[in-house]
């Protein structure tokens, strides 16, 4: 959503992303094989006087990090959304963007978990990952964690101003440390931030654990206001892109209008097969017809 290179058209930065890369033969064949099951054998039903059995109810614990402000001038002159700043054509793009992102997060069996990922370094996918978070933490009753996942070269606390500590990486290789006590919370309530953490020999190996799903889970279960995001590694440069994919719902394949081959989109698609629903999100734009956002507010009209 930085705006240089040209595009027309009037659907949303997904759909005008689908129509300039066609990656489609890249995810064919995603759709798992059925497989026939022999019949589980019938269960006694119960008598309808039984009494019913309280299951326990399990919630997520609270974020127990400590806060840290963030950076708004920062932000500012890396041409990131301010929060409650003025509407921008950007911030109007990212809005249509949790749009559409919150409804296909309905009722997922992979829970509210998106994945932000690229092709190649320098496609803008962390900072497509950072406005997003700041975009989705405006909405009303909603927790956001952005979970730096770049462990060969974390930045997302550097850029927010915040200073990291242990991260996701150091609980998945100790036990003995908790989750929740590794994340930053800010001082925008909404948003909190999961650092990185010391780097692994064998981060993919960690991420491809049972842990890493029992962690997930406890982040977020029994919370559906809880959204996670995930900024990976490039696909195409580094392993653990591919195995976050098989944790998230959907995975946003950033893919910067002036640089990225339609090759390497088909290359990076694939190893995404299998995983979760993928959706392309066009970067690096500049309008020539449609819609112009932010010019409505700009020129004084009253706002409804």
């Amino acid at each position: 959503m930085n705006q240089n290179s040209t595009t027309k058209g009037h659907g949303s930065l997904i759909e005008r992303a689908t129509e300039i890369y066609d990656f489609s033969a890249a995810l064919k064949g995603r759709a798992a094989p059925v497989v026939a099951l022999p019949a589980a054998p019938v269960e006694p039903i119960a008598p309808i006087f039984a009494a019913p059995v309280d299951a326990p109810v399990v919630r997520a614990p609270a974020w127990t990090g400590a806060v840290q402000p963030i950076d708004h001038v920062g932000l500012a002159e890396a041409g990131c959304l301010q929060p409650d700043g003025p509407v921008t054509a950007m911030s109007e793009e990212f809005r249509l963007l949790k749009r559409d992102l919150l409804a296909q997060l309905q009722g997922s069996a992979r829970g509210n978990r998106i994945l932000v990922c690229s092709a190649h370094s320098g496609d803008g996918k962390s900072f497509c990952a950072i406005n997003l978070a700041l975009s989705l933490a405006a909405e009303k009753d909603r927790e956001i964690l952005l979970v730096d996942a770049d462990f060969g070269k974390p930045g997302i606390p550097a850029r927010l101003g915040l200073t990291a500590g242990p991260g996701l990486m150091d609980a998945l290789a100790d036990p003995n440390i908790a989750i929740e006590d590794c994340i930053i919370r800010t001082d925008l309530p909404s948003l909190a931030v999961l650092p990185a953490g010391e780097r692994s020999n064998n981060d993919t190996e960690y991420l491809a654990s049972a842990r890493t799903q029992q962690l997930f889970a406890r982040l977020t279960e029994g919370r559906p206001d809880r959204i996670l995001i995930f900024d990976s590694p490039p696909l195409l440069a580094a392993s653990p892109a591919a195995v976050l994919a098989s944790h998230a719902a959907i995975a946003l394949l950033v893919v910067r209008a002036d640089r990225t081959s339609e090759s390497a989109v088909r290359e990076a698609a694939m190893m995404l097969k299998g995983g979760a629903q993928v959706q392309l999100l066009l970067n690096a734009v500049r309008f020539t017809g449609g819609r112009r956002f932010g010019s409505y507010y700009s020129k004084g009209e009253p706002r409804s």
